[in-house]
Formats: structure tokens, C-alpha cells, sequence
């Protein structure tokens, strides 16, 4: 179960448990003024205090600001990988999920992912790469390297073994190869007004 979905389901206990509580309290301050003929009854309508109504509105309301933004904003932020030794690197913390779970390399490099298991949990005793056809186990309270050159730009995902726990790589081209083709695009931008400028001057000259 990933951190969104333990936050999700806190989220939901609690507003369960509040609303079960203010039926309670109700309950409570309805039989406080029933007469023994009332109390009898067994279904009868139980009018809630202004105030009781007003707690669980906002609070209500709190907890739904709270779920959109969890889901809007508390996004995970990548983590670019350091380059040392044309090695590009990245230490992942394995403790309750993958931290970071996005991670940003270049193509055509070597990455290498030190996989730091703290997580005593079987469920992440082994991390699959699908795409690299890697499944490495982790031992736990050890650092596990991992190693492959992406040879394609894309987003590759990588799991826990029972495919609960996720964490992506995206392979974005090399700096050199965006100035390259930044560099042809001006050039050839640069030709096209160039050949249209002589065009035109040679059409006046003729005329």
C-alpha cells in the first residue's frame, strides 16, 4: 500500500469516526430530555444543536480540502541524477515505498541506483526493472547497487516484487543532443529567410 492510499483511507477512517461521533453526541443529548413514554418509542426523530452541526460541516469540509490537495499538489518532486565519472547516480531510500520514486537521467549514460533497503517488509525484498529485464533481491539494512544504460528516451517504471510499491525513471535526451538540435533548427530557420531574401531582391532587380 503506497503513502497515497494510507493517506486516503486515514482520511476516510476519520471522517467516518466524526460522523459517527456526532451521531453519539446526538443520541446522547436526545435522550437527556426524553420523558419515559418517549424513550419507549423505537424509531423517533433527533433534532442535532446548531453548533454540532456547524463542527461537522467543517470538519467535514477539511477533510475534503485535504484529500484534493493531497491529490493535487503533494505530488512527488523527480530527483535528477549527479553525473561523476560519466556514471549517472542516484541513492534510493527503500523504506515504506521508494524515496525518491521519480528520477530523471539522461540517455545513452550508465545509471547506477544504490538501493538503500530499511524496510523490513517482504513485500520489498526484491525490485524489478520490467523494461531492463532486471530483478534484483535487497537485503534489508544494505545498499544494493543496480546498473543499466536506457538506450531509448521515455518513462521506465520500476517495482517492489509484489507490485505495490512503484517509482519511475525518466530518460530525457542528452543535454549535447538538445543544443544540437536547437543549433539545426536556428540553421535551418536561418536559410530559409536567407533564400527568401534573395528571392525577393532578385524579383526586384529584374523588374
Amino acid at each position: 500500500m503506497s503513502y497515497q492510499s494510507i493517506m486516503v483511507s486515514s482520511i476516510t477512517s476519520l471522517g467516518l469516526l466524526l460522523g459517527s461521533s456526532s451521531v453519539v453526541i446526538a443520541q446522547m443529548h436526545g435522550d437527556t430530555h426524553q420523558t419515559p413514554t418517549e424513550q419507549t418509542e423505537t424509531f423517533r426523530q433527533i433534532e442535532q444543536p446548531l453548533w454540532l452541526k456547524g463542527i461537522v460541516t467543517v470538519g467535514g469540509l477539511g477533510f475534503i480540502g485535504l484529500e484534493l490537495w493531497w491529490f493535487l499538489y503533494s505530488k512527488p518532486k523527480p530527483r535528477q541524477a549527479t553525473t561523476q565519472g560519466g556514471i549517472q547516480e542516484v541513492t534510493v531510500t527503500v523504506d515504506g515505498g521508494y524515496e525518491p520514486s521519480q528520477i530523471t537521467v539522461q540517455v545513452g549514460q550508465l545509471v547506477r541506483l544504490n538501493f538503500d533497503r530499511q524496510d523490513p517488509s517482504s513485500c520489498l525484498e526484491e525490485v524489478r526493472f520490467p523494461e531492463f529485464r532486471i530483478a534484483q533481491e535487497l537485503p534489508l539494512n544494505q545498499v544494493t547497487p543496480i546498473e543499466f544504460i536506457p538506450q531509448k528516451t521515455g518513462r521506465y517504471e520500476f517495482t517492489c516484487g509484489m507490485n505495490m510499491f512503484r517509482g519511475v525513471v525518466e530518460v530525457q535526451p542528452a543535454s549535447g543532443d538538445v543544443e544540437t538540435k536547437f543549433s539545426a533548427t536556428a540553421r535551418s530557420a536561418s536559410d530559409r529567410e536567407s533564400a527568401i531574401g534573395q528571392a525577393t531582391h532578385a524579383e526586384a532587380s529584374s523588374g
